[in-house]
């Protein structure tokens, strides 16, 4: 009897266990996660995010266009095409002192003289550097202080209207031209100033299509703010990098053409202030927008306020200042593009345009109308310039469709094969041993660690795929696989130990299994960190179900086993 009240009084204690508890807990989190729920008009929903293969849909490759080189070029000819080709009068270059050497303490300079009046403003529009004027025997003579760099980079930017970066380079100074330009073309500009494209020891020229790899990453996460900006009612839109060059998007649920019409849109953002009629010049582009608020509607208008960092608001009033628009706003307004495209036009107000002649100006608001249009238009442009600042722009290369009856047919084959493989597993697990004392627990186990996984996935938002489905199926065995090391250990002589041989045996088989799941997260860490693609989904469900099983689920089937064994004793 005194037994007997030991096991009874053990049996009752199983709820208390700290183990079991968090098993409890978890599972409970899981549920609510996953959220299962049913509607008469939606049927069975959860929060589960699915993948394209899973729910149709379409994908998208689109490419970087970009490329990066070191080129050469007469510091010269660059400041007299330059300036000629912007004021429309000749000019002389009458002193060179600039030096190769981008790390030399001496003063660079590029005198010029000419027979037309400069002032501060149009050298400080060119872009070439700081400038000293002064007027002798009817000729204008101009000293820029400069570097070859700098003026590689203004001559490039100004020829290809993009941006262009420097490169920190062993062997000289590489530049990222952030815009589509061949061989062949970059050569033919560079000639124009008296350069070339440099070589390298065997021939070949300095020259690779493409973009950096930290652009492209910058470009990746510009764009998936972008488009998971859009109020569409869709879910995370997942994108990946195939190389330096492509960015991979996948658009569940969404249709090729509405997929294109999404992708299209974000692109190269940019501020510009009118000069003279249709002229302007580049004031900043979207990068030096620090943040942008939520459209509001007041004075009977709807606004967009953003904020811009202080190197944008110091360049924004300088070009004010430059352009005359601080005097005569109505005739200098400030443009918007994206993709070249214009999304917004209008002038400074005239307490901007009076405040800037003193100070900067950080907080902005565009203003766009007072009717829904407007209003429309001002959600727009917040996207705009939010996250529309494509640091290059993009091309599309590749594009793809999934059907939506395709794609509920995996997800129903996916479930069948989840099931069957369980099916197979306990039918082997009671060939085994014959027990359901034991069939029943291995199972419960192991579709507990699927809903876990499911909880889990439910929880940060994670898109599942079929190579997702598989880890989970991969997760099952693997699980089947400890649970049958726990209970071999636990019924080494055919029967249940006592208590202190039992705690041997259970810490021999968990020894196994740690050793076991170290070796799997190492094997599948390659393929996380690497990011192969869809098999990056295989290796994070593989990964998350093994430390949920070693973790949670094991030691409770332990726990559980024993309590049982010993009812049957």
């Amino acid at each position: 009897m005194r037994g007997d009240e030991v096991k009874d009084k053990e049996n009752q204690s199983i709820f208390k266990n700290i183990r079991v508890r968090i098993f409890i807990l978890i599972l409970l989190a899981s549920l609510l996660a996953i959220h299962p729920w049913y509607t008469a008009d939606e049927g069975f929903t959860t929060n589960l995010n699915y993948g394209l293969d899973l729910e149709g849909g379409s994908w998208l490759r689109i490419k970087l266009q970009g490329a990066v080189t070191q080129v050469d070029a007469d510091p010269g000819m660059i400041v007299k095409q330059m300036v000629e080709s912007t004021v429309g009068t000749s000019i002389e270059v009458t002193d060179v002192n600039i030096s190769s050497d981008e790390n030399s303490n001496e003063q660079n300079y590029i005198t010029f003289t000419t027979d037309e009046y400069f002032t501060q403003s149009q050298i400080d529009l060119l872009g070439l550097g700081q400038a000293t004027i002064s007027r002798k025997d009817d000729r204008t003579e101009v000293t820029l202080y400069s570097s070859k760099q700098s003026l590689i980079i203004a001559f490039l930017s100004n020829s290809l209207n993009t941006e262009v970066v420097p490169i920190g380079y062993v062997d000289g100074t590489e530049y990222e031209i952030r815009t589509a330009v061949s061989e062949k073309e970059l050569q033919d500009l560079m000639a124009t100033v008296g350069g070339s494209i440099v070589e390298n020891t065997d021939g070949t020229l300095k020259y690779r299509e493409g973009v950096t790899t930290e652009t492209r990453d910058m470009t990746k996460d510009i764009l998936s703010e972008k488009l998971n900006s859009y109020s569409l009612g869709l879910k995370e839109i997942p994108l990946r990098t195939v190389g330096d060059d492509y960015i991979l998007i996948d658009f569940a649920g969404i249709d090729l053409a509405t997929a294109k019409d999404i992708v299209e849109k974000p692109g190269k953002f940019e501020i510009r202030m009118q000069t003279i009629g249709n002229d302007s010049v580049h004031v900043l582009y979207g990068d030096n927008i620090e943040s942008v608020g939520v459209p509001g509607f007041h004075e009977g208008q709807w606004h967009t306020p953003f904020r811009l960092k202080e190197s944008g608001a110091l360049a924004l009033q300088r070009i004010a200042i430059e352009t005359g628009a601080t005097d005569n706003p109505e005739a200098h307004w400030l443009d918007m593009y994206l993709d070249d495209n214009e999304v917004y036009s209008a002038p400074l107000s005239p307490s901007a345009a009076e405040r800037l002649k003193e100070l900067p100006i950080y907080a902005w608001e565009s203003s766009t109308g007072g009717d829904e249009e407007s209003k429309i238009q001002a959600e727009q442009l917040q996207i705009h310039l939010r996250a529309g600042a494509l640091p290059v722009n993009v091309e599309l290369v590749g594009s793809g469709h999934v059907d939506a009856a395709l794609g509920k047919q995996f997800k129903t084959q996916s479930v069948i094969a989840g099931l069957l493989s369980l099916l197979a597993v306990a039918f082997v697990v009671f060939r085994r041993y014959h027990q359901k004392e034991i069939l029943m627990p291995m199972v419960a186990t192991s579709i507990c660690e699927v809903f876990m996984i499911l909880g889990f996935a439910g929880a940060v938002g994670w898109q599942l795929n079929l190579p997702s489905i598989a880890g989970i199926i991969a997760a099952i065995g693997t699980g089947i696989d400890h649970l049958v090391i726990i209970t071999d250990e636990v019924l080494y002589e055919g029967k249940l130990p006592s208590t202190k041989i039992y705690l041997e045996r259970i810490t021999k088989a968990f020894g196994i299994i740690f050793a076991a799941a170290t070796t799997t997260t190492i094997a599948m860490s390659p393929l996380v960190v690497m990011g192969f693609g869809d098999l990056k989904g295989f290796a994070i469900t593989t990964i998350v179900g093994v430390f949920i099983g070693v973790l949670i689920a094991r030691p409770v089937y332990g726990i559980v086993i024993k309590e049982l064994l010993q009812k049957t004793d």
